[in-house]
């Protein structure tokens, strides 16, 4: 015998009770778009009002498929009263709800489901901490106004929360999802959020997407995105959302799914109003980040001790407070010079990429005043690995213009004497790094010399001995160490003495500073 509704149903929630059992959509709709927004003022009349007890009685212990269909509780623009309770059930059936309103909010904490579909539901609150599912949960378009709590759930395929939005509760938290594990992706492109999204040890297992999100601190809580030690298996995108793929269109992901916009498109930019922590975070594709970051105050995008093979930062607008990416590790650096923050808005301590891939022009020289832009005074370390990565990529003379600028740049930090002597280094030989002033240096000692052993001839050092004099060719003699053009015939004396000494001096050090250069160019041919 096929078992009834309760008695005690109304018309309408007997009716649902039938169209569970054959699986079929149980649509309300009246087809009048104002009237069937479920965000909208329009009042829904008991035709359409079903209490949430009887989608628990459903769920939890429905009647029977009828023969040869598949039960499911699938509804279109109805109205639920009461606080829906499934926390720590079982639910075998699936779940999609379309346009309908929640009066109060769904507990689903602890609970086992299949596959879980809200779409343009008004929904006061979800609480669905340690949710575990099989298939997707989808809480696309939605409207949330008191957030949603997923900590400890277990998603077996997809989450989606493509253009919902949410505000925060007393906590000033939107999203608290510390600990969730996705085994695929976890998508929440055009998101809009009022509090934090957290994130804290969650476990994606293919892409994080927050392509367009509009992520909002709150007084409350200055931090909007909070992904400390988050691992995300593919890519994380921070980046903007093509228009064209999103107006108008009714999928969950927008025509543009998974596709960057095209150059000049109309998009909708990511932007975070607040605090963002990535830290300790692990990204096994990559992580793109193009957005805006709106910081104030003691705000800042932390990106500290993130290990990803590459970091795409291409912002378009310069981030307005600090970016750290102290003790960071990456492969692949793709940056562009306008992205990074003015000041001493970034920290650079203990960064180390791998390889240099702007996708603008990026001079040397802004790439010196890039990592002199640090929060640091002196990080000898960053001048270091900079040089590295430029040599990997062929580059020797840039990679010797960040050493010498390393030198010029400690010099700041030595004490007065120190400062000096480096000043004289650095106008003298540029610090071994201008071979070719060295060489003009030395040019201008022979001609000095020559002019005054011109004028003031030295006396043979043998008297019975008459050699020829050639004042050019004894400055010659003393500034080239090693090299003898047999001008040991002279003596020097007094004033001259010490003229002689000293261009021995001068050409000991300027002459190996130009062989030094000289024997880097043959290497390099």
């Amino acid at each position: 015998m096929v078992e009834q509704a309760p008695e005690d149903w109304t018309k309408t929630e007997r009716e649902l009770w039938e169209a569970f059992r054959q699986g079929d959509v149980f649509d309300r709709r009246s087809r009048d778009s104002d009237e069937d927004d479920p965000f909208g003022s329009a009042v829904w009349g008991t035709e359409r009002t079903v209490r949430a007890e009887v989608l628990a009685r459903l769920l939890l212990a429905g009647p029977d498929a009828a023969p040869g269909r598949v039960s499911s509780l699938r509804m279109n623009g109805v109205n639920v009263t009461g606080a829906l309770n499934l926390a720590g059930g079982r639910i075998n059936q699936y779940v999609e709800l379309y346009g309908c309103r929640f009066e109060h909010k769904i507990l689903i904490s602890e609970a086992e489901a299949s596959t879980l579909r809200f779409v343009d539901c008004l929904i006061p609150r979800l609480e669905a901490s340690r949710l575990a599912t099989t298939g997707d949960l989808h809480l696309a378009r939605c409207r949330i106004p008191e957030g949603i709590r997923l900590t400890d759930a277990k998603i077996g395929t997809d989450l989606l929360l493509n253009q919902t939005v949410l505000e925060c509760d007393r906590y000033g938290r939107a999203i608290s999802a510390d600990g969730m594990s996705v085994h695929q992706d976890f998508e929440a492109d055009r998101l809009e959020v009022h509090g934090e999204l957290s994130l804290r040890t969650a476990r994606i297992g293919g892409r994080l997407s927050l392509r367009g999100a509009q992520l909002h601190a709150v007084p409350q809580n200055r931090i909007c995105l909070n992904a400390v030690r988050i691992t995300v298996g593919h890519t994380c995108y921070l980046t903007g959302s093509p228009d064209a793929g999103w107006y108008g269109s009714r999928s969950y992901y927008g025509s543009g799914y998974g596709q960057a916009a095209p150059p000049g498109a109309a998009s909708t930019p990511f932007r975070a109003h607040g605090q963002v922590r990535l830290s300790d975070a692990r990204f096994d594709g990559a992580l793109l980040i193009s957005g805006e970051f709106h910081l104030e105050g003691d705000d800042e995008l932390s990106l500290r001790r993130i290990h990803t093979p590459e970091l795409r930062f291409t912002c378009r607008i310069r981030p307005t407070g600090t970016v750290s990416l102290s003790r960071a590790r990456i492969g692949n650096l793709v940056d562009t010079p306008d992205a990074w923050p003015h000041g001493k808005h970034l920290g650079l301590t203990g960064f180390v990429y791998e390889v240099l891939r702007p996708v603008a022009p990026f001079t040397v020289q802004q790439r010196i005043a890039w990592l002199e832009g640090s929060s640091v005074d002196f990080q000898p370390e960053s001048y270091e690995q900079l040089a590295a990565a430029l040599r990997r990529d062929g580059a020797d003379d840039d990679a010797r213009e960040v050493l010498y600028a390393k030198q010029r740049r400690r010099r700041q930090t030595l004490p007065l004497p120190a400062r000096i002597w480096g000043q004289v280094q650095d106008v003298t030989v540029g610090y071994g790094f201008r071979p070719g002033r060295a060489a003009l240096w030395l040019l201008l000692a022979w001609a000095l010399g020559s002019i005054y052993f011109a004028t003031h001839p030295l006396e043979p050092l043998k008297e019975d001995e008459h050699p020829h004099w050639n004042p050019v060719l004894y400055t010659l003699n003393q500034l080239l160490p090693i090299v003898d053009l047999n001008q040991g015939a002279w003596n020097p004396g007094g004033l001259t003495q010490w003229i002689s000494a000293g261009l021995v001096v001068v050409g000991w050090l300027l002459a190996t500073t130009v062989v030094a250069g000289a024997t880097r160019m043959l290497q390099r041919g």
